[in-house]
């Protein structure tokens, strides 16, 4: 899309917006696809790429909690999490855990992002570790995580499948969520894969289809196939968007 001149994307935009607006509402057939897609688009089984893990002992980080709903300094144990490929990955545990406590949850989602995609863990530079039951959080090259919501997504299945979603925003979004292809794309469905990425469409539609995207192209055995048929009726050309990236699946 480089070649384009400012001129024509703002042209290309413009009527892409006009078209959407247009078009009659759809309803979408998900209200997010956290919940309601299977929950075994990865498990507790699937292989991580996570290749070596050691405390790097006490610190200061300036990190977002949400139980604060902000960005400040917090004192952490460190750790460092290194993949597959050379991606190394600072793991900061709240010191509101004791030692043993914070190593286990360092261990815990260490070991869970190297199951996601390496296109998903490449922007990834921290992760961020609280107690608390508030959402998870992708952006800013990390991932916020709330350790009593994540213990509930776990007793659900789900946990694995939350970082798809948050990991897609950190990784993904600052190339794609405003770009003109993608923008062309979701006019030419006219729909959305959930009532979130409709309701959000800058902000979450990208997190929101990748996991759709991924179910059915890396997972489609797994998958149900009124699912598959859901998904590919609904957001054809968001999937073909994502597979014209060639996006990376495994580590170099």
């Amino acid at each position: 899309m480089s070649s384009l001149t400012p001129a024509l994307a703002v042209f290309l935009v413009s009527s892409i917006v006009s078209s959407a607006a247009s078009s009659p509402a759809v309803s979408p057939p998900y209200a997010g696809t956290l919940h309601e897609l299977p929950a075994d688009i990865l498990t507790a089984k699937d292989p991580t790429t996570l290749i070596e893990f050691t405390e790097q002992g006490k610190g200061t980080r300036v990190n977002f909690d949400r139980r604060k709903d902000k960005f400040s300094p917090c004192e952490v144990w460190l750790y460092r999490a290194v993949y597959k490929g050379g991606r190394v990955i600072e793991v900061q545990v709240n010191q509101e855990f004791n030692a043993a406590k914070a190593r286990k949850q360092a261990e815990r989602f260490a070991s869970i992002i190297g199951q996601l995609p390496h296109c998903l863990r490449r922007d990834i530079d921290a992760l961020w570790i609280h107690d608390g039951n508030k959402p998870m959080g992708g952006g800013n090259r990390s991932v916020t995580i709330h350790v009593a919501q994540a213990d509930e997504l776990e007793a659900k299945g789900r946990l694995e499948e939350v970082f798809l979603h948050e990991a897609a925003h950190t990784s993904l979004d600052g190339d794609h969520a405003k770009s003109v292809g993608w923008q062309a794309a979701q006019a030419k469905d006219k729909k959305f894969i959930s009532n979130y990425a409709r309701d959000f469409t800058v902000r979450e539609d990208v997190a929101e289809s990748f996991p759709a995207w991924f179910a059915t192209r890396q997972r489609r055995s797994r998958m149900p196939s009124a699912v598959i048929k859901t998904i590919e009726k609904t957001i054809p050309a968001r999937l073909a968007y994502f597979d014209s990236l060639k996006l990376e699946m495994t580590a170099p």
